[in-house]
């Protein structure tokens, strides 16, 4: 009889906080068309319908100086967000109750394989790998809740080489957080350790090797990364 293989066993990203204490991340989800501009930059209808959501695997998530720049695509895409992170979660949650469920907040960028995603939806066919690749998920540090929250007129944007390509004001979400949270709790019973990426403003555009990529919101630590 042959030896039993060792056991394998995973353990979360623990994703930093300004403190140093860690987050442990379960699963991160995300919306798709969040703000007016970006759905009609991408063909969309950007009316208040039912949110758009996909998802990445926690292992997506990092926090580094660095970013590899991903196999099988030649249209890397940068998407700044306000990232959510839970303490709490729950099933049919109302927006009051969805509020209370938050962790914390940090910057984001949804890395996207545009071309990718593009052949998928033409074929019909799911684009979870446009989204789910390694280290597609780049966080800044974590703040929490109890420190900073979302104001309307706060501003988001992303600088590539110190280019501006992306702003927008929070205010400008078509669904803010707690709603976006509660709807998404009607699809799925959400846990502690979820992360919510809250969707991207107009002035997505892709990325070279090289570039270096500095994303803002007021009162949040920068998200700062190059592509190698």
């Amino acid at each position: 009889m042959s030896a039993l293989s060792p056991v394998i066993t995973w353990t979360p990203p623990a994703l930093r906080l300004v403190d140093e204490s860690a987050f442990p991340a379960r699963h991160v989800w995300c919306i798709g068309r969040n703000y007016a501009e970006h759905a009609r930059e991408m063909g969309a209808d950007p009316t208040r319908e039912t949110p758009l959501f996909f998802t990445k695997p926690a292992t997506a998530l990092v926090q580094q100086e660095t970013v590899d720049y991903p196999s099988e695509t030649r249209e890397l895409h940068h998407e700044i967000e306000l990232v959510v992170f839970l303490r709490e979660g729950g099933r049919d949650l109302s927006p009051a109750q969805a509020q209370v469920c938050v962790f914390g907040y940090a910057v984001g960028c949804d890395l996207t394989r545009r071309d990718v995603q593009a052949r998928a939806k033409a074929e019909g066919k799911p684009w979870t790998m446009a989204k789910g690749f390694d280290q597609s998920a780049p966080i800044g540090t974590i703040v929490s809740a109890t420190d900073w929250a979302p104001e309307p007129g706060m501003r988001i944007e992303l600088s590539v080489n110190g280019v501006r390509r992306q702003q927008a004001i929070l205010g400008e979400m078509i669904w803010p957080v707690p709603e976006l949270i509660a709807q998404l709790s009607r699809e799925v019973t959400l846990h502690p350790g979820d992360v919510i990426f809250t969707g991207t403003p107009a002035g997505v555009d892709a990325l070279e090797r090289g570039d270096r990529v500095e994303g803002r919101i007021d009162g949040l630590p920068e998200l700062r990364f190059q592509i190698l």
